[in-house]
């Protein structure tokens, strides 16, 4: 008497392939947005606190902070113009910080949920 089974093109017996619909494959990319958005905010924000405690501009670490931050920052420099220099470091460096959070934690959720 015939059997109802399920057809497999390959065969019975043979490898058939198997997507695996557990997610860790989107779970991975989201991690990586996520942290990539984390690091980017994070050195914008080092370098907010080392301009307000006025650290030493020849050191190379805060010259690499700073160029790092001047480049993740580039598209909204002088965004605002503030007489005092230490509010205008903190808005035209804390935005692109806060911008990047939302849309890396944003993006990486989204992912999370293919």
């Amino acid at each position: 008497m015939p059997v109802n089974d399920a057809y497999t093109p390959y065969g019975p017996g043979r490898n058939t392939p198997v997507r695996n619909g557990d997610g860790v494959g989107a779970n991975r990319a989201a991690l990586a947005i996520h942290t990539i958005a984390d690091i980017a905010a994070g050195f914008l924000v080092l370098w907010i606190l080392l301009h307000l405690l006025d650290a030493n501009q020849a050191n190379v670490f805060v010259g690499f902070v700073h160029s790092v931050a001047d480049w993740l920052a580039a598209w909204s420099q002088d965004i605002f113009t503030m007489e005092a220099e230490s509010l205008r470091v903190i808005l035209n460096y804390g935005l692109p910080a806060a911008i990047y959070l939302l849309l890396g934690h944003g993006i990486a959720a989204r992912v999370r949920r293919i």
